[in-house]
């Protein structure tokens, strides 16, 4: 993925659930950045590793990991199924063909 699209989509996704910035947790230790969660939701969908290959790697949790997954499909479905999931038109579907 292109550095410009990554930055883009955490953006749009920390605007969009507060959940994905990163805070201080009970004991005031900060807590996981975005680019962790989002790797962690990315790396599950994008090579089917488990919620347990993942919490190694981005050093989080495997309840997080699930959490971050559930969370992150939420809100691409939310933010971008009107322009980008939807079902293509006549026009497209020419334009595809041609």
């Amino acid at each position: 993925m292109q550095p410009h699209l990554f930055q883009k989509i955490i953006h749009d996704i920390c605007n969009y659930d507060t959940y994905f910035i990163q805070k201080h947790d009970a004991v005031g230790a900060l807590g996981l950045i975005p680019k962790q969660k989002l790797t962690a939701a990315l790396r599950m969908l994008d090579y089917g590793a488990s919620a347990e290959q993942v919490d190694k790697i981005a050093r989080m949790g495997k309840s997080i990991v699930l959490e971050c997954l559930v969370r992150f499909c939420d809100a691409v479905e939310n933010l971008y199924t009107r322009e980008y999931l939807r079902k293509p038109t006549p026009r497209d579907l020419n334009r595809i063909l041609h």
